[in-house]
């Protein structure tokens, strides 16, 4: 997360802002769309190009995020859902 660029880091944040003021099942595209089981995907663009936060929604209005990665292909790479998975699965 703190290697991208400061625009897709505010994004983030504006976007995080959204979630817990709206829920993450109010907050659509292009913010955020669901990608697969519980998994979610966080949207931002910014003047270096294009990245992504995949997260899950916990208990008690909790977003953990999982993965955040720079996009560089038209479909969410199978290596970064593979990481999001296994750190839902050692999540506390």
């Amino acid at each position: 997360m703190l290697a991208l660029p400061d625009d897709m880091r505010a994004r983030f944040l504006r976007i995080a802002d959204m979630l817990q003021e709206f829920g993450p099942h109010q907050v659509g595209l292009p913010h955020v769309r669901p990608l697969e089981g519980k998994l979610w995907e966080m949207r931002m663009q910014g003047r270096d190009g294009i990245a992504r936060a995949v997260y899950v929604a916990m208990h008690g209005r909790r977003l953990l995020v999982l993965h955040v990665f720079v996009k560089k292909t038209q479909t969410t790479p199978r290596k970064a859902l593979d990481a999001a998975r296994k750190r839902l699965e050692n999540a506390p």
